[in-house]
């Protein structure tokens, strides 16, 4: 013989629940009616004891004398008291009601805990705003005063881009010295450390900022040094139209980051320079101003002013 294991059904979660409430209700039933059972073997024990064996008959209250009468009211209290509690309280009052009190708690709680949530997202919104409103200003001052700021070339080069040889000029016009302490005057002129030694001594009424990758390099007071060109062009941001004046490295570097070129170009070339500007890029740079001179006892080469500006 085989042993077979009996068969449980498989029970979902409503039909458990009802299971459950039957079996609650049956247990209810249950109690009720022992507790019937035994409120009317009480009234028939008092019944006897008063009128077989006239127990309580010399008792009396507010003009009754048989207190057997008192028993089964208060037997028939307990009796009421039962019925409520188990048919009326518990049906308004039980678990389902138990349940209902806590959920109710729970999505208050919920509501609360919510509301807190969205007063924290909305303050660090606003803080995210705040911040971002900052940023954004600062930046916008930033670009506004970039965008204000010009930053110019300023250079003389010949007919082959040459613009010197052993750092010094090839050329002497004096024009073109002229229209250099116009145009540089009362602003800052940033240069390489061989530019800056070339001269004799700073030029007046200028700010001076040197280039130079030395450590430890010093110049006369108020000069600035910098080890590269971004430096330089922070230094010079009070100035509204800072110039880059050389020497070839540093005009190499300008290129992509100035907005005008103030060329003097001389109409020879020079074969024997050491040192050149680097070729425009007509695709990149236009001219929006020339002005032509003509040699004379005074200029040994012809030239012109040009004027480039970025697209």
């Amino acid at each position: 013989m085989f042993n077979k294991k009996k068969q449980i059904p498989n029970i979902d979660k409503e039909q458990l629940e009802l299971i459950e409430n039957a079996q609650k209700r049956i247990r209810q039933k249950k109690r009720l009616y022992i507790h019937f059972v035994i409120f009317l073997i009480g009234a028939v024990f008092l019944i006897i004891a008063n009128t077989a064996l006239g127990i309580g008959e010399d008792f009396e209250l507010f003009g009754i004398t048989n207190w057997f009468v008192f028993a089964i009211l208060g037997w028939l209290f307990l009796f009421l008291y039962h019925f409520v509690n188990v048919f009326i309280t518990h049906k308004f009052m039980g678990k389902d009601w138990e349940k209902q009190q806590l959920d109710k708690l729970v999505a208050q709680q919920q509501n609360r805990i919510e509301k807190l949530k969205q007063g924290f997202l909305k303050e660090e919104e606003k803080i995210a705003q705040s911040k971002a409103y900052n940023e954004a200003t600062t930046q916008s001052q930033t670009s506004e005063k970039k965008k204000r700021s010009e930053l110019t070339i300023i250079v003389a080069a010949g007919e082959n881009n040459a613009i010197g040889k052993d750092n010094d000029l090839i050329w002497h016009l004096s024009d073109d010295l002229k229209r250099f302490k116009a145009l540089t005057n009362g602003h800052h002129i940033i240069m390489g450390r061989k530019t800056f030694e070339s001269f004799p001594k700073p030029l007046p009424n200028r700010t001076h900022i040197v280039i130079t990758r030395q450590k430890n390099y010093s110049a006369s007071d108020g000069v600035i040094i910098v080890n590269t060109l971004e430096d330089a062009i922070d230094a010079a941001q009070s100035d509204l139209n800072p110039f880059i004046i050389g020497g070839g490295e540093i005009y190499i570097q300008a290129m992509s980051l100035a907005d005008k070129i103030e060329m003097t170009r001389v109409h020879t070339s020079f074969n024997d320079a050491d040192t050149f500007f680097p070729e425009i890029n007509l695709t990149q740079w236009r001219e929006t101003e020339r002005k032509f001179h003509d040699k004379d006892e005074k200029h040994n080469h012809a030239f012109s002013f040009i004027t480039y500006t970025k697209i």
